[in-house]
């Protein structure tokens, strides 16, 4: 299964209920197994973004509708990467 590496940031809306940001990743959980994603880590973090957060998903499609929905929650923006494992990457150079 692929897997994806987020990183987030709050919304003016998700710094101001910053309080209830674990709540809100419990109940992410729940919007990603909707869409076959499985989130496997969630760390808040210091810098530039708020929250990193690492995924499996079925597709770029299923991740992509997860993203959207969850991003039009409103509480925040997330810039998402494909990810691959080292077996992964060597396939891939050894078609270059």
């Amino acid at each position: 299964m692929p897997h994806y590496i987020a990183l987030v940031s709050f919304t003016d809306q998700g710094i101001r209920d910053v309080k209830n940001s674990i709540k809100r990743a419990d109940r992410i959980r729940k919007l990603a197994a909707k869409h076959k994603v499985k989130i496997r880590d969630i760390h808040w973090t210091m810098g530039t973004y708020d929250i990193v957060v690492t995924f499996d998903a079925p597709s770029d499609a299923a991740l992509s509708a997860f993203t959207l929905e969850n991003a039009s929650l409103g509480n925040v923006r997330t810039e998402t990467f494909r990810a691959y494992t080292r077996d992964e990457f060597a396939g891939i150079l050894k078609a270059i």
